[in-house]
C-alpha cells in the first residue's frame, strides 16, 4: 500500500535504495543540534513524518525538502549531494537510479556527491510558489517543453533549447508552462555546510 500525502510525498519501502537522504537531514539537525520538534515547527512538517524521513521510511517530495532545507539552513541540493557521500572523480548516474526522493515528485539529481557543481533535472508541473536566492551562479536549460522564469525584475519564457544564466545572488522563480516540461538546472556549488 502507498501513502501518498497532498505535496506528494510517498512512502520507501525498507532497504531500498535512496536511504543516505535520511541520514544527511538527521546529521544536519544534529549538527545544528536541533530537535525534530524544532525542525517540524520551523519547515511546517509534522514530527512523525520527519522521524519517517530520517528513518528511511518516507521519501520526501521536493517542496517538503526544501522546506527541511530552509529550517536547516542549507539547500535541498546541498541535501541531496550530503545523502551520497561518495565523491568518485567519474561517475556515471543512471535514469533508472533512485533519488531517494518521490517517485512522483518530478526531480532527478543529475551529479551524486559534493561536487563543485550540482545539476538537478525537473520534468511535469513545477510551480512557481517560492522564490530561490543563491550565492552562486546557475543554469537553466529547457530540454522540452516551455518554462517561465521570474528575475531580476523581468519574465522570461523559455522555449525548448533555450537557456537561462542567472549571476549569484538575483532572486529567481520558475515553472513549467507545459506539463511536458523537462528543464536542467545546473549550479556553482557553495564551498561550505550550508553555502
Amino acid at each position: 500500500m502507498s501513502d501518498t500525502r497532498p505535496d506528494g510525498d510517498g512512502r520507501a519501502g525498507p532497504g531500498e535504495p535512496g536511504a543516505g537522504l535520511g541520514n544527511a537531514v538527521r546529521r544536519r539537525r544534529r549538527a545544528l543540534d536541533l530537535t525534530l520538534a524544532s525542525v517540524a515547527e520551523r519547515s511546517g512538517l509534522s514530527v512523525p513524518f520527519l522521524s519517517q524521513i530520517e528513518n528511511d521510511r518516507a521519501r520526501p517530495s521536493m517542496r517538503s525538502l526544501q522546506r527541511i532545507a530552509d529550517a536547516l539552513r542549507t539547500t535541498a541540493v546541498e541535501l541531496l549531494a550530503a545523502s551520497n557521500a561518495a565523491d568518485r572523480s567519474v561517475d556515471v548516474v543512471r535514469a533508472k537510479d533512485d533519488s531517494g526522493l518521490a517517485a512522483d515528485t518530478g526531480v532527478r539529481p543529475l551529479v551524486r556527491g559534493s561536487h563543485q557543481m550540482h545539476a538537478l533535472e525537473f520534468t511535469g508541473a513545477q510551480h512557481a510558489d517560492r522564490e530561490f536566492l543563491h550565492g552562486n551562479d546557475e543554469l537553466m536549460y529547457v530540454a522540452d517543453g516551455a518554462a517561465e522564469v521570474e528575475a531580476d525584475g523581468r519574465t522570461f519564457r523559455l522555449e525548448r533549447g533555450d537557456t537561462l544564466y542567472l549571476t549569484g545572488g538575483v532572486r529567481h522563480r520558475w515553472r513549467a508552462a507545459s506539463s511536458d516540461t523537462r528543464v536542467l538546472l545546473v549550479s556553482v556549488s557553495g564551498h561550505g555546510p550550508g553555502s
